[in-house]
């Protein structure tokens, strides 16, 4: 087993070729992951299926198992977002400006690939392959640091990818597993200055704020998803039920799934009991305000500060009635943590001001809040959702992993 310090030497030194590998060899080692999980399913779901019975054994919830699981078809997605990944444009060397200043300068802003990253993640083992193919195609070396509840998943996925990218003539150390799980392990992890480049944390608040607070490596702020979805007075009802039924209950463990249902006064009583109705077939709990118990019965769960703050990942709905639009968006404000927020309304007014008042990466009108994902958005697939303001924001793809260069020619011009 390597120490993480030994594994950012090997980042480092598989860097230095991946950073200048054509694209036709990024592009073959990418291909050449699709067909080796085709060609491994049954040793990557044998491992998977460890993983799995060990969270049964430690009672880890449904919803959380789902989110470890590897299903046929999730397989299946895998191999097609490297499919489009390959097919992606080349995100580094593009020229994205230029001008020749006074003195005969020609000054050319370029892309460039950030060299290591480092992603620390948790649960989904699904995560290592799109992380991994986003950083060849960026031309990055990448360690990938996962949780021990997948141990079993990941180091087969990273076995498997280490042999294609051999294949295609790139370091296999240009995708590292790192197996020691430990807490400590991963805090030094954080500290891999002059190896690491930048560092990605992709789970829950609890991951994130951990890494955070521990990490002198530069480190990019992806998604705790605690997002809302708002029912306007006179939405159209249908529609809001559909809409946050998909939200909740489509995949409730991951980050782009509603936690919090804010619903218009005017609009609760008509509504609520329907979406209810519609929720019961998911056996989804309510924590509701007094307003909304008032409206639903006893089978609503006083909702307190604290839920209204909380990443859920399961199927519990905190559920609060607002008198307005704008106490929606202060909501929303204060207890979102800036992934993906929602409004249902046909008042085309109020579309706009939710869409120009809420802060988050990513606003919709009469949709799901589960379609941000980098493949939804054309992307191939996606290293994490970025919440913060600076770098990068949303779901990131290959382009989010490259930084700007500038390349000067000149003809003897001295200063």
């Amino acid at each position: 087993m390597l120490d993480i310090l030994e594994i950012g030497k090997r980042a480092r030194e598989a860097a230095k070729q991946v950073n200048i590998a054509a694209l036709d060899v990024r592009n073959t080692a990418i291909s050449n992951i699709a067909r080796a999980i085709n060609e491994s399913r049954g040793y990557i779901t044998e491992q998977n299926e460890i993983d799995i019975k060990n969270a049964e054994k430690g009672g880890m919830s449904p919803a959380m198992i789902d989110r470890l699981r590897l299903t046929g078809a999730r397989l299946d997605g895998m191999v097609k977002s490297m499919g489009k990944i390959v097919m992606y444009p080349n995100p580094i060397g593009r020229a994205e400006s230029g001008t020749t200043l006074d003195n005969g300068l020609k000054v050319i802003k370029t892309r460039a690939p950030l060299g290591v990253v480092g992603m620390i993640f948790e649960s989904r083992p699904n995560v290592s392959v799109d992380a991994a193919a986003l950083c060849i195609k960026s031309g990055n070396a990448v360690i990938l640091r996962g949780g021990k509840e997948a141990i079993h998943s990941n180091l087969a996925l990273a076995e498997v990818m280490r042999r294609a990218l051999s294949d295609a003539g790139l370091p296999e150390d240009t995708v590292q597993m790192v197996e020691n799980t430990s807490r400590e392990e991963a805090e030094k992890m954080m500290k891999l200055n002059g190896y690491i480049d930048v560092l990605i944390p992709r789970g829950g608040a609890g991951l994130i704020n951990a890494v955070l607070k521990a990490a002198t490596v530069p480190v990019i702020e992806t998604g705790a998803g605690n997002c809302h979805v708002y029912i306007d007075a006179g939405a159209d009802i249908d529609m809001a039920v559909n809409i946050i039924d998909n939200a909740k209950t489509s995949r409730p463990s991951v980050c782009n799934a509603a936690e919090t249902l804010l619903v218009h006064e005017g609009i609760a009583e008509a509504v609520l009991p329907k979406i209810k109705a519609r929720l019961d077939k998911s056996n989804v709990e309510l924590r509701g305000c007094p307003k909304t118990a008032a409206l639903l019965g006893d089978c609503v769960i006083p909702a307190t500060e604290e839920d209204y703050y909380t990443e859920y990942n399961d199927y519990i709905l905190a559920v609060k009635v607002v008198g307005s639009l704008d106490e929606a968006i202060e909501h929303i404000n204060k207890y979102g943590t800036k992934h993906s927020e929602a409004i249902v309304t046909r008042d085309y007014k109020n579309a706009q001001r939710f869409l120009d008042s809420i802060d988050a990466a990513a606003v919709y009108v009469n949709a799901s809040t589960r379609f941000t994902d980098g493949e939804v958005f054309g992307l191939g697939a996606e290293i994490g959702i970025a919440t913060q303001k600076s770098l990068v924001r949303g779901p990131m793809g290959a382009d989010a992993l490259t930084c700007t260069k500038y390349l000067i020619y000149g003809d003897g011009q001295v200063r």
